[in-house]
C-alpha cells in the first residue's frame, strides 16, 4: 500500500517537472499566489510574535511599568482602589542610584474634584501624581514643566512646601475654564488652590473625546487623596536603555508584574488577545487567499490536461490512482508554494522592521522564529489539501472514452 502510494505521489512530481518545463504558466501562477498568501502570514504572525514578546519599544528607551498583576485596560487607565505599591519614593530613589536607569517615579492616579472657575461647579479630573525629572511625561503631558524633585515629600513627613503646581490638558483647561498662569480650585475640605502651570495637549482618548487629565507633584496628591498613609501609589515607572533592568525590577513588590510600556494609557498587548487574533486572522486569509489561487488554477490545469488523465486510465489507473495522483500535484505545488513564501515572508518582516524604525524610531514590530518555517509548511500542506477537492472532481468528471476518441 505505502509503496503504491509513493509511486503515485512520485508520478505527480514528474508531472508538475514536465509541466513546469512545456507549459508553466498556470503552475507558476498557483505558486505564486501560496507564496503571496503564505508570505503575508508569515510578516502577520511575526508581528503577532512581537506584540507577544514585548519586542515592541517605544523610542531609543525602555519604559518599564510596575503594575499589580490584575491590572487590566481600565485599572491601568484609572485607580481601581486595587493593589498598591508601598514605600515608593524610598524604591524610587533606590532604582535612580543605578547607574542603568534614566530616572524613576511612583505614579498615583486619582479622579480629583475640582471647581469650575466660571460656574463654581464641581467637576472631575484623571490626576496624575508624580515625581517631576527633565524628559518625564505621563499620560502624555510633560512633568518637567513642574518643579523637579518632590519638595512637599520631607523624608516622610509631609510638611515641606506646597507647589500647588499642575499641567493640564486641552480637555481639562476646557471643563475647568481655566487657563495658564490662573488658579484651580479644589472641592474638598482643604479649600486648596492649584496653580496651572501650563496647558498641553495629551491625555487619554475615549469614544467620547479626551479624558481631562491634570499632572502634579506626587507627594501633594498623596496628601490630598489620603494616600500618605504608607507612601503608596498605584504604578511605577522606569526608564532606561537598558532591558537587563527589568530582572532587577521583578519581584521587588508582591503580586505585581513588570511590562513594558510608552505611556501610562498604552495597552499591555501580550496579556490580551490581541497577538493571538492577529495571528488567526493571518492564518484565515492565507488559506483562503492560497485556495481559491489553487482551486481556481489546478481546476483549469486538469480540465487541460484530460487526455494525459486519459490515457492513465486507459492503461490501468483507476479512478482512484488519479484521484491520488492530481491531489499530489496540488499539495506538491502548494509546499513549494509555501517554502518560497517563508523567503517572501521574512522580505516582509525586514521590510516592516525597516520602516518602524525610519517613521516611528522603534526597533522592531516584529521577529521570525524558526517555528514560523514549520508553521508555514503545515499551512501551505493544508491549503494543498484542501484546494485538491476541486481537481480531484473534475478529474473524475472525465470520461475516459469521450477524452481519448
Amino acid at each position: 500500500m505505502l509503496g503504491r502510494l509513493r509511486a503515485l505521489v512520485g508520478l505527480a512530481v514528474a508531472r508538475v517537472i514536465g509541466r513546469v518545463r512545456i507549459a508553466p504558466q498556470r503552475v507558476l501562477l498557483s505558486l505564486l499566489g501560496v507564496a503571496l498568501a503564505i508570505g503575508l502570514m508569515v510578516a502577520v504572525s511575526g508581528v503577532s510574535l512581537g506584540l507577544a514578546s514585548e519586542s515592541v519599544i517605544e523610542s531609543e528607551g525602555v519604559d518599564y511599568w510596575v503594575v499589580p498583576e490584575q491590572s487590566n485596560v481600565e485599572s491601568i487607565a484609572v485607580s481601581a482602589g486595587g493593589l498598591q505599591l508601598g514605600d515608593v519614593h524610598a524604591t524610587s530613589v533606590e532604582l535612580q542610584q543605578d547607574s542603568r536607569v534614566d530616572y524613576a517615579t511612583p505614579v498615583l492616579l486619582e479622579l480629583v474634584p475640582v471647581q469650575d472657575r466660571v460656574t463654581g461647579e464641581r467637576t472631575y479630573v484623571l490626576t496624575a501624581g508624580v515625581v517631576p525629572a527633565e524628559g518625564t511625561t505621563v499620560l502624555g503631558l510633560p512633568a518637567s514643566e513642574l518643579e523637579p524633585g518632590d519638595p512637599y515629600y520631607g523624608n516622610g513627613s509631609y510638611n515641606g512646601t506646597w507647589t500647588g503646581e499642575v499641567i493640564l490638558n486641552d480637555a481639562a483647561a476646557s471643563v475647568t475654564n481655566v487657563s495658564a498662569g490662573e488658579s484651580l480650585s479644589l472641592v474638598d475640605e482643604t479649600n486648596r488652590t492649584l496653580n496651572v502651570m501650563n496647558v498641553s495637549t495629551g491625555g487619554s482618548g475615549t469614544a467620547g473625546g479626551t479624558v481631562p487629565v491634570m499632572v502634579m507633584h506626587l507627594a501633594e496628591l498623596q496628601s490630598l487623596t489620603g494616600a500618605t498613609n504608607g507612601d503608596t501609589a498605584d504604578q511605577l515607572l522606569v526608564s532606561t536603555n537598558d532591558r537587563s533592568v527589568r530582572s532587577s525590577l521583578e519581584g521587588r513588590y508582591a503580586g505585581t508584574t513588570v511590562v513594558t510600556r510608552s505611556g501610562i494609557s498604552a495597552q499591555q498587548v501580550s496579556s490580551s488577545n490581541l497577538p493571538l487574533a492577529v495571528a488567526v486572522a493571518a492564518f484565515v486569509s492565507a488559506v483562503v487567499v492560497g485556495v481559491l489561487f489553487v482551486t481556481t488554477l489546478m481546476g483549469l490545469e486538469v480540465s487541460a490536461d484530460r487526455q494525459q488523465l486519459g490515457a492513465l486510465a486507459a492503461i490501468g489507473y483507476s479512478s482512484r490512482s488519479l484521484s491520488t495522483v492530481v491531489a499530489a500535484e496540488t499539495v506538491v505545488i502548494s509546499v513549494l508554494g509555501g517554502v518560497c513564501g517563508i523567503g517572501v515572508g521574512i522580505l516582509g518582516i525586514f521590510g516592516a522592521n525597516t520602516l518602524a524604525g525610519r517613521l516611528f524610531g522603534l526597533d522592531s514590530i516584529a521577529i521570525f522564529q524558526p517555528v514560523l518555517a514549520g508553521y508555514a509548511v503545515v499551512v501551505a500542506f493544508v491549503i494543498g489539501l484542501l484546494g485538491a477537492i476541486y481537481p480531484v472532481w473534475v478529474s473524475r468528471r472525465s470520461d475516459v472514452v469521450e477524452v481519448l476518441s
